[in-house]
């Protein structure tokens, strides 16, 4: 880096980096479940640590993916630990404090209906949302 006079630095402080991945990637973002899985902040998908994946075996709570595969279950791939006052502060046209509340201090809901299932949606419908959003479609364009 002679020719620009810029000096080499280098730092344990990897925050700016995770932060600069999630302004990126902010809408890949999945918290804790109380199940031990993990659930997609805006559209309530069940997904899973990929088994490649470092974290696998870490419990974080709140995670960015690059990327969903889909096989028997949904994982998520290349993930990241993040912390959740990034998204407000990065993606505020997109994320409300209010979604954003630590599920520590928060209660998990009860499961309605029978099933179990009450509020989830499957993968198709959700992913079908996604696209019809504003802010997927000026993403995608």
């Amino acid at each position: 880096m002679d020719r620009v006079e810029v000096d080499i630095k280098s730092t344990d402080d990897h925050a700016k980096v995770r932060k600069a991945i999630t302004s990126g990637f902010f809408y890949n973002t999945a918290r804790l479940a109380s199940e031990g899985s993990y659930k997609t902040v805006k559209h309530n998908l069940s997904v899973l640590i990929h088994p490649s994946s470092c974290l696998h075996k870490e419990v974080k709570r709140w995670l960015i993916y690059f990327e969903l595969v889909l096989t028997n279950k949904e994982y998520m791939r290349q993930v990241i630990e993040i912390d959740p006052k990034w998204l407000v502060e990065i993606a505020p046209h997109y994320y409300k404090k209010k979604e954003i509340l630590d599920s520590s201090q928060v209660k998990m809901p009860k499961k309605v209906g029978s099933s179990g299932r009450g509020g989830e949606e499957t993968w198709e419908q959700a992913r079908s949302k996604l696209f019809e959003s504003d802010v997927a479609r000026r993403a995608y364009s």
